[in-house]
């Protein structure tokens, strides 16, 4: 396949088939697996639901996650609680996983939200502006590493960053930054860039000549290709991404090699630019799918978990249908309180500028 080294790490076949790597481990259990399958199948639920309200006008826009949910939850799950997660705009499985209320996320695409979300310590809004995030995170974590939350003898008393971004993001001029101030000053943050083939409707091909990973070392750090839809590979590799940056060696890139089975976003229809072939050939190789296959082989799950699942999947539907009437509008004076952790003079003015106005407009 296009774009894919010989060298990607793989520990799960498409078949379900598990196989050895010299460099890499899976070293959880059984029942870590089990808990995966689970959060992936809750995450595809999640996303499916969010993309039916956006049809049903509830939302503005929705990014859709499917095909992309091993990826997510595998590297979430090598995250320890000092870690800081910076996200893009498709991480709702992250989100998932680290225990963010879908409320926050469907409140943004909504519109009726001014980003003060829950756990912003460790998981920070959505950014849609392309690739602007990695900025963010390699300050964030620079930062960290004054702070002396790095390199310490005591595991936890180390902390490391990790950044999400598309293939598309990685021709942008503020990633390319992040990667130069990322490895000038040794970092700890992880790029876990998420290569699903298309940068909304232009291909991977046409962005980059070598494969993504290959391009870390001219930043001077370790990059490397995992199978995206393997979600035993992409914990193993994530463990050992976050675990240099925590000890202090720096930075490193992680590419995620898997496909976006559905839209760019709800507004796209990539009909219009892809061979339904491609979708054929991913859909055989679909993360779900070749875990499902794994653990009944290994007798871990049978026909009655994986109803129970479902049923726990319609539950979660349910629940986020049940969340848009609760929404509310963010007002303008709750915007101007979270501007800053303490006002300003400036601020303050324009508040009151903005009061005037309204006042007017009412009258």
């Amino acid at each position: 396949m296009r774009g894919q080294s010989h060298d990607m790490v793989q520990l799960l076949t498409p078949d379900g088939e598990r196989v050895h790597n010299e460099d890499f481990e899976f070293t959880g259990s059984t029942e870590d697996l089990v808990g995966y399958l689970r959060d992936m199948i809750l995450a595809r639920r999640f996303d499916a639901e969010a993309t039916a309200l956006q049809r049903h006008g509830e939302l503005g826009l929705w990014t859709p996650l499917i095909g992309q949910e091993a990826a997510q939850v595998g590297s979430a799950r090598a995250l320890r609680t000092p870690d800081v997660v910076f996200p893009s705009y498709r991480e709702h499985a992250v989100a998932m996983v680290l225990g963010l209320p879908y409320s926050n996320l469907l409140s943004m695409f909504r519109g009726c939200d001014g980003g003060d979300w829950e756990r912003l310590e460790t998981f920070k809004n959505y950014q849609i502006v392309i690739g602007c995030q990695a900025l963010h995170a390699t300050g964030y974590a620079m930062g960290l590493q004054l702070d002396g939350a790095v390199g310490n003898e005591n595991p936890d008393d180390n902390a490391a960053v990790i950044v999400y971004h598309g293939d598309g993001a990685a021709s942008q001029g503020d990633v390319n930054e992040a990667y130069v101030f990322a490895a000038s000053y040794n970092a700890p943050v992880v790029f876990f860039c998420q290569n699903n083939q298309w940068a909304i409707s232009e291909p991977i091909a046409l962005q980059s000549r070598i494969p993504l990973f290959e391009r870390a070392k001219g930043f001077g750090f370790p990059g490397i290709q995992v199978d995206g839809n393997d979600v035993l590979a992409v914990k193993a590799v994530s463990d050992w991404a976050l675990e240099r940056a925590r000890n202090g060696e720096g930075p490193a890139f992680i590419e995620a090699f898997t496909y976006r089975m559905g839209a760019h976003t709800t507004s796209d229809d990539p009909t219009k630019y892809r061979e339904s072939s491609d979708d054929e050939e991913w859909r055989g190789r679909d993360p779900i799918l070749r875990l499902t296959r794994y653990l009944e082989k290994e007798g871990a799950i049978d026909d009655e978990w994986l109803a129970k699942v479902e049923e726990d999947a319609k539950v979660l539907g349910a629940e986020v249908r049940a969340t848009i009437p609760q929404l509310k509008d963010t007002t303008m004076d709750r915007l101007f309180e979270t501007v800053y952790a303490e006002p300003t003079v400036a601020l303050e003015a324009q508040r009151r500028e903005y009061a005037e106005y309204a006042a007017g407009e009412d009258a």
